[in-house]
């Protein structure tokens, strides 16, 4: 886990004038001060780096870093319920009629409590709501239980470092970016185990954008993690179809239109939160994300649109053959490419499918080439965005985003594609998780690009980082191998910020990668070559 804590803040230093618990109280009118000053909505990293600080004083409680980030989201999840259900008139159009949280379960509940009565309390409402089965705020508090035993402890969490601030903010339902930074925070500390990562926001919102969701479409993500998709999707239409989104089409929307599945309950719990609290369903209804293995099984259901950034890795968590799934072109142990096949089976015809790929997805033998084959004969494979690295949590990934939309077998056999847009967002591209973060702007390019052509692919501008391959040319590449580039380095890379450290993780990175292909090799040539006669 990082360590490092950044230079104190007027809020930071405000919080420390806080008095410990047990300590004669400030002044009144020194106390009114203090929280008038906090109630402006604190900066996204002020927040995030003064709870993640506070972990340290739970460790010294026997709180481990996993555990004290669960705690947080109940915790958070309550404060935020209790200030949506507080905003003023104006910003509640698109609010549940009734709170997220009953009353005398609520965040104000806990105020009203302090020392053993304090955490008997929280333990109780933790217990009630998750006895609360069948509906999404009962799949929130599902099996929850308090890891924090000491009053004190717990009375300086909700009183100095949540209560005092503001999580919401007035042209938005809550402090996200916060509440997200917090859980990747989480999946930065290595040394707990907490290996997955983030697909990062601007990405995220870089992708719907292109796809473009409109008013009645059903949208799902089988992989949803913490909801980034979903609630992406969500915004996209309340931003661009507000006016619309009342009677049939507004009920759809809060009720079953955006939906996910989650292969993790602890995280699928989080995505529930983060969903509820962008006013994404009610406490009341059925849970909009489903706890399941998304490839166990033919789906039921059937989407307008896709958004997904599949689990890599090989195999299946929960121990099933996906080998039994018959609607599968070919049986593989390769997940991303059981992804692959498996939107494609959840998409309605004519239904658009955006989903984050390793690049072994493009160029593996066997299965890949069979299921590369069948996607570019049966959906219109459009758009490629090839990824630079340092872009997610996890190092040495090499990613790719591939849009297609599902056309079905075409008359008289022709082909769904007609070319494959690639743009080369990754050639002399440098980014890094702290000296330089991507941000949604270093993608305008690429989605002006996408649009260029307006409905018709075909059309589309060409550039130097965006060009066409017609089907005729894909489909005869050595294995319908989809690894293509559009630039060639010419080292014109920005190097301010090429310092010593990220200079070595790159190379960390690629050696990463490099690994990853010669493993996916070797697995290829041990199923494809026959044994020699040494060996037999």
């Amino acid at each position: 886990m990082s360590s490092s804590i950044d230079t104190p803040t007027p809020e930071d230093s405000a919080e420390a004038a806080s008095p410990a618990p047990g300590a004669p109280p400030a002044p009144r009118a020194a106390e009114a001060k203090t929280k008038a000053a906090l109630a402006a909505p604190a900066s996204t990293s002020t927040l995030v780096n003064r709870l993640w600080s506070y972990c340290e004083l739970l460790r010294h409680s026997g709180v481990s870093t996993l555990d004290y980030v669960e705690q947080l989201t109940y915790l958070l999840f309550l404060k935020m319920a209790d200030e949506r259900a507080n905003r003023p008139a104006a910003f509640r159009r698109n609010a549940p009629e009734k709170p997220l949280v009953p009353e005398g379960r609520d965040w104000k509940s806990l105020m009203t409590r302090s020392a053993e009565a304090l955490l008997d309390h929280y333990e109780f409402i933790l217990k009630d709501l998750g006895q609360r089965g069948g509906t999404m705020l009962g799949e929130v508090f599902t099996k929850a239980q308090n890891k924090i035993h000491e009053p004190a402890v717990l009375d300086r969490l909700i009183r100095d470092l949540i209560d005092p601030y503001t999580w919401t903010t007035e042209n938005q339902d809550l402090k996200g970016d916060a509440y997200e930074g917090l859980l990747q925070r989480g999946a930065e500390d290595r040394k707990t185990g907490a290996g997955q990562y983030f697909t990062p926001r601007p990405l995220i919102d870089a992708m719907v954008d292109c796809v473009q969701p409109r008013p009645g479409e059903h949208i799902t993500d089988p992989a949803c993690g913490t909801g980034g998709f979903l609630i992406a999707a969500h915004a996209h239409l309340i931003q661009n179809y507000e006016d619309e989104l009342y009677g049939d089409k507004g009920r759809d929307l809060q009720s079953g239109a955006i939906t996910g599945y989650e292969l993790v309950r602890e995280t699928g719990r989080l995505a529930l939160m983060n969903m509820l609290l962008h006013g994404i369903g009610s406490s009341e209804a059925k849970p909009l994300i489903t706890i399941q293995d998304s490839l166990a099984r033919p789906p039921k259901r059937y989407y307008d649109i896709v958004l997904a950034n599949p689990p890599f890795g090989v195999g299946s968590v929960t121990g099933e053959s996906y080998a039994s799934r018959t609607d599968f072109w070919a049986p593989t142990t390769n997940k991303q490419l059981n992804f692959v096949q498996h939107i494609y089976n959840l998409l309605r015809t004519n239904g658009r499918a955006a989903l984050v790929l390793p690049d072994n997805v493009l160029f593996e033998g066997g299965a890949g080439e069979t299921i590369r084959r069948n996607l570019l004969n049966l959906c219109d494979v459009h758009t490629l965005l090839r990824l630079p690295t340092g872009i997610f949590y996890a190092n040495g990934v090499k990613a790719n985003v591939l849009f297609f939309d599902k056309t079905g077998q075409r008359t008289g056999g022709r082909p769904g594609t007609r070319q494959l847009w690639v743009y080369d967002f990754r050639t002399d591209q440098r980014f890094t998780l702290k000296q330089r973060q991507l941000g949604r702007y270093h993608l305008d390019d690429f989605v002006a690009a996408y649009h260029s052509g307006g409905k018709d692919f075909t059309k589309r501008t060409p550039s130097d980082r965006f060009r066409a391959y017609d089907y005729d040319e894909l489909i005869a590449r050595d294995k319908v191998n989809l690894d293509l580039t559009v630039l060639k380095s010419d080292g014109a890379v920005t190097t301010e910020y090429a310092s010593p450290d990220v200079i070595a993780q790159e190379i960390v990175d690629e050696l990463e990668v490099a690994l990853a292909q010669f493993t996916a090799v070797a697995r290829a040539l041990k199923k494809d070559v026959p044994p020699s006669a040494d060996e037999g």
